[in-house]
């Protein structure tokens, strides 16, 4: 195995630590796809399955505010984990 010096251990040192960064913080937007939101004493169930039978105007904006934090935090995951497949993409290239 070569021997890294400098700059190659720190570029995978920061291709790790994007990866991990980014699956924890989409499972993260996973498990708050799943949270219980309620409006009003009322359980609106979760974004991603919604409660049965509720009147539909009373969780709107619950179930709206969870889908958009659900929506902001997995994004957060996928571009972390598109640039550390970058950051590994031009390590590779400039190692070739």
């Amino acid at each position: 195995m070569p021997r890294q010096l400098g700059a190659g251990i720190v570029v995978t040192t920061l291709n790790k630590v994007l990866a991990i960064a980014g699956v924890v913080v989409l499972l993260g937007g996973v498990a708050l796809g799943f949270r219980s939101v309620s409006a009003g004493g009322t359980d609106c169930g979760s974004a991603f399955r919604p409660a049965a039978g509720i009147t539909p105007m009373a969780c709107d904006n619950a179930l709206n505010g969870a889908g958009t934090l659900v929506t902001i935090v997995i994004s957060a995951g996928v571009l972390c984990l598109i640039a550390a497949a970058a950051v590994k993409v031009v390590r590779d290239k400039a190692h070739a």
